[in-house]
C-alpha cells in the first residue's frame, strides 16, 4: 500500500512537472506578437515626460506596463525617411528614402532593401499596417494586411480613432493562431493647416461634432486647452500665437492618446495584451522651430515606451541609455528569434548598426551601450536639400551641415503655421521674438557645430572652432566617419571632396579633395 502510494505520488509529481513544463513552453511559444505604434510629429507632451498640462491617460497606463526610455533618438528628422529607418533598420542614406515619399517628392527605398515586414512575412509571421505608411515601394515594404493612405483617406485611417479601432479588430480577428506583427501609424498630431486649413492648425476640428462638415468621431471626447496654461518647450518662442498653436496640438495629442487606448482595448479583447511586445514612439520632432527637420535634440529626441509581458519586473521603470529608432528592427527580430539576412545593397554588404533593446528590459546594465547615436538627414520636401550628419554621445553633439552656405529651408506645413508667420512678422517689425535665436541665426549655420549638452542643453554655444575642444571635435568626427563608412554613406566625402569608389578605386575608395576651402 505504501509502495502504491509512493508510486502514485511519484507519478503525480511527474505529471505536475510535465504539465508545468508544457504550460511554460506553451506560454513561451505564444509570446510572439509585436505591436508598433508610431505617432506623427509627436514629442514629450505627456505627464510621462513631465508635461503635466497635456493629459494622456492611456499613454500613462501603457507606461505603467513599460520601460520608459528617456534618451531615445530618431536617426533622421523627417517623416518618410524616419519611417523607412524604423521598418528597415538602415539609415535613410543607406536605404534610399532620402526625402518624403508622396506627391512630387517621390522618394523610395532601394529595390533590394530587406525590410522588417518582408523578413517577418518570409518567416511565417502575419504582418499588418494600419494608418500612415508614407514609404515605398510596396514590394520593399509589403504587408499581408494593409489599410493605409494608399487605399483610404489619410484623415479617416490616420485620425478617425473609431475607424482605426474597427480596422485593428478586423486584423486581430482574422487569424488567432499565427504570430503577428502589427504596425499602426497615427496621423495625429501632424499639422494640417497646409492641406486642410478648414480643420484647424492640427486638424483638431476634424470629427469634433461641432464644426460643420467635419463629421463626428464617436469614440473621441475632445479635450481643449487654455493657451495661457500650455507648457512652451525651451526651444520654441513664447508668444500668444505659439501658445495657441500648442493648445491645438495638445487637442490632437489627446485624440492620439484616446486612439491608443482603443487599440490596447482591442488587443486585450482579442486576448493578446499579455502576449504582445508593444512599442510606442514617434517619427521625428515636433513641427516647431528647432524641431522637425533639424538635428538638434528637439528634432531627434523621441518618446519611447516598450512593454514586454516577459519583463514585468521592469514595468514602470525608466532607462537613461542612449538608444536609437534604428534599434527597433533588431529588437523585433530578437523577440521573434530571427536572424537578420546576409545580403548586399548596391553591391555593398549590409550591416545593422542598431542593437536589440530586449536586454535593457531585463536589467539596465545587461546591454553594453553603444558610445553614441547617429543621425543622417538629406531632405524633407524635394526642394529642401540640406544634408546633415550628426553623432551624439552622453555629453557632446557634433553636427555637420554639408550645404551650410545656403539658408536652412522651411517646409510648407511649418511656413503656413501661426508660429512661423508670427516669427516672420516680428522679425520684419524688428520686435522681440521671445526666443533664444534670431531668424538669421536659425537660417545660417556653421559647417560644424559642437555642443556640450551638460553645460549647454539648448545647443546655443558652438564649440567646434575652440582649441580647448579640438580633441573632442576630432574624436567625434572620427566616430561619425566610421558610422558613415559602415553604412555606405554616399555623402561621406562632402562637401570638400568627391567619393571615388569604382573602377581603379573599387577596392580602395578615396575622398578626392576639391580644393574648395571646405573640409
Amino acid at each position: 500500500m505504501a509502495a502504491e502510494c509512493k508510486n502514485l505520488i511519484s507519478k503525480s509529481t511527474m505529471f505536475l512537472f510535465i504539465s508545468t513544463f508544457l504550460n511554460l513552453f506553451a506560454f513561451a511559444a505564444s509570446v510572439r506578437n509585436v505591436l508598433v505604434i508610431v505617432a506623427d510629429d509627436a514629442g514629450f507632451e505627456s505627464p510621462i515626460y513631465n508635461n503635466l498640462i497635456c493629459k494622456t491617460p492611456n499613454l500613462k497606463m501603457l507606461a505603467k506596463r513599460s520601460v520608459i526610455f528617456n534618451k531615445a533618438f530618431t536617426s533622421v528628422s523627417s517623416c518618410s525617411p524616419s519611417r523607412s529607418t524604423i521598418l528597415s533598420g538602415l539609415p535613410q542614406h543607406q536605404n534610399g528614402m532620402y526625402g518624403l515619399h508622396h506627391s512630387v517628392h517621390h522618394f523610395n527605398s532601394f529595390d533590394e532593401v530587406r525590410s522588417l515586414p518582408l523578413i517577418l512575412h518570409n518567416a511565417g509571421i502575419r504582418t499588418g499596417i494600419i494608418g500612415k505608411k508614407h514609404i515605398g515601394p510596396e514590394y520593399v515594404y509589403p504587408f499581408d494586411y494593409s489599410e493605409t493612405e494608399e487605399n483610404h483617406s489619410i484623415l479617416q485611417v490616420g485620425r478617425n480613432i473609431t475607424y482605426i479601432r474597427k480596422l485593428v479588430r478586423k486584423f486581430l480577428r482574422k487569424d488567432s493562431t499565427q504570430p503577428f506583427f502589427l504596425y499602426i501609424g497615427f496621423h495625429d498630431p501632424h499639422r494640417c493647416g497646409h492641406s486642410h486649413p478648414e480643420l484647424g492648425a492640427f486638424c483638431e476640428k476634424f470629427g469634433d461634432g461641432f464644426t460643420n462638415g467635419t463629421g463626428v468621431i464617436p469614440d473621441w471626447k475632445p479635450v481643449y486647452y487654455n493657451p495661457e496654461e500650455v507648457k512652451v518647450p525651451y526651444f520654441v518662442p513664447d508668444t500668444p500665437a505659439v501658445r495657441k498653436d500648442i493648445a491645438a496640438q495638445y487637442t490632437t495629442i489627446s485624440r492620439l492618446d484616446q486612439g491608443i487606448g482603443l487599440v490596447l482595448q482591442e488587443l486585450s479583447l482579442a486576448g493578446h495584451l499579455n502576449d504582445t511586445l508593444i512599442l510606442y514612439t514617434s517619427d521625428n520632432g515636433i513641427p516647431f522651430p528647432n524641431g522637425r527637420t533639424n538635428l538638434f535634440d528637439p528634432g531627434l529626441a523621441e518618446p519611447l515606451l516598450i512593454s514586454s509581458p516577459r519583463h514585468k519586473e521592469r514595468w514602470g521603470k525608466t532607462s537613461d541609455s542612449l538608444v536609437s529608432l534604428l534599434d527597433i528592427v533588431p529588437t523585433v527580430l530578437d523577440w521573434f528569434q530571427l536572424p537578420y539576412p546576409n545580403y548586399h545593397l548596391l553591391k555593398k554588404p549590409v550591416t545593422l548598426t542598431g542593437h536589440s533593446l530586449l536586454p535593457l528590459l531585463s536589467h539596465p546594465q545587461t546591454r553594453k551601450d553603444p558610445p553614441a547615436v547617429f543621425a543622417s538627414h538629406n531632405l524633407h520636401e524635394v526642394t529642401m536639400y540640406y544634408p546633415m550628419r550628426s553623432v551624439r554621445t552622453e555629453q557632446f553633439k557634433l553636427i555637420q551641415n554639408l550645404n551650410y552656405k545656403m539658408p536652412f529651408p522651411i517646409d510648407q506645413d511649418f511656413y503656413i503655421s501661426a508660429t512661423f508667420q508670427d516669427m516672420l512678422n516680428r522679425t520684419k517689425r524688428q520686435e522681440d521674438l521671445h526666443w533664444s535665436k534670431s531668424l538669421t541665426e536659425y537660417y545660417y549655420r556653421e559647417q560644424w557645430e559642437l555642443y556640450d549638452l551638460h553645460t549647454d542643453p539648448a545647443e546655443l554655444t558652438n564649440l567646434a572652432r575652440r582649441a580647448s575642444h579640438k580633441s573632442i571635435f576630432d574624436s567625434l568626427k572620427h566616430l561619425l566617419y566610421q558610422w558613415q563608412n559602415i553604412t555606405n554613406d554616399p555623402w561621406i566625402c562632402g562637401p570638400g571632396a568627391v567619393l571615388e569608389d569604382r573602377g581603379a578605386y573599387k577596392f580602395n575608395p578615396q575622398c578626392m579633395r576639391l580644393d574648395n576651402d571646405l573640409y
